[in-house]
């Protein structure tokens, strides 16, 4: 018997998807409020740009490179960023775009990451590459997974890219030969998958793979999240219980595990 044997037969399907693939992609399970999400982005996108709220939030984003310079755009990342994550409802409902996998790949009783993370890549802006990296190069713990959310359609270079498990320990072993980042890439380019993501669907990733972006060849502006989450009882890196994360869900038994201390006379 194996721990597959306790799981619901799409369960397994999706655990196992995960493992081999490295990521897992679903619809949100709370469609409206990934809705509310997008509309408050752009909301705050066009505050900051002293522009009236649009109708179309999706077009209002995927076209904000018309609106904005280079230079200014991470004036306005840290805007709509602030703006979200001091909205009360925000965290609660990201959560809720991925519960039920989240739950499936890591558990239910949960730390998430205290403010979630906004990127923005507009076409051909060199400025907003994430080189080749794992996410435990610097200090998370191979024990979080990333929910990775997009508030626009995304698709090859206006994606990111992942490296299949079946070959990132080797490429990682290849690394003290390599001089760059950009020689990396080189290095995993044939091999590295960008994700297509449509609006309305939300990733899981294994942040242990080789992963990053490229510059975006594509017309439209990509929008996306990342807030990281973990098994509140799994091991912690740099990345401590309390201040990078914080519990989100711990059940009634493991509370009063916590607290309970033995009478004297039993540790003798």
């Amino acid at each position: 018997m194996t721990d597959t044997d306790f799981l619901q037969a799409d369960e397994q399907a999706l655990a196992q998807r995960f493992i081999d693939n490295g990521f897992v992609t679903t619809p949100a399970d709370d469609r409206a409020g990934l809705d509310r999400i997008q509309r408050r982005a752009a909301e705050l996108a066009a505050d900051y740009l002293k522009l009236p709220h649009s109708n179309d939030p999706y077009a209002m984003l995927d076209s904000i490179h018309t609106r904005v310079s280079v230079d200014d755009l991470n004036g306005l990342r840290l805007h709509v960023f602030n703006g979200l994550n001091a909205e009360a409802w925000f965290r609660p409902t990201y959560f809720r775009l991925a519960r039920s996998t989240i739950e499936t790949i890591v558990g239910n009783e949960l730390c998430m990451q205290r403010r979630v993370n906004l990127s923005i890549q507009m076409p051909g802006d060199s400025s907003s590459l994430l080189a080749t990296h794992s996410d435990v190069w610097s200090g998370d713990s191979p024990f979080e997974v990333v929910v990775w959310v997009p508030l626009v359609d995304v698709h090859h270079t206006k994606a990111m890219y992942l490296l299949p498990p079946s070959l990132n320990s080797d490429m990682q072993d290849r690394m003290a030969d390599l001089r760059s980042a950009e020689e990396l890439y080189k290095t995993i380019q044939p091999h590295a998958t960008f994700i297509e993501i449509p609006y309305g669907h939300v990733m899981l990733f294994n942040q242990t793979l080789m992963h990053g972006n490229r510059v975006n060849e594509e017309p439209g502006t990509r929008w996306s999240m990342n807030c990281r989450f973990k098994s509140i009882m799994s091991p912690y890196a740099d990345k401590r219980f309390g201040e990078f994360f914080e519990p989100i869900l711990l059940r009634p038994a493991t509370r009063v595990g916590m607290q309970y201390k033995l009478p004297g006379g039993f540790h003798g």
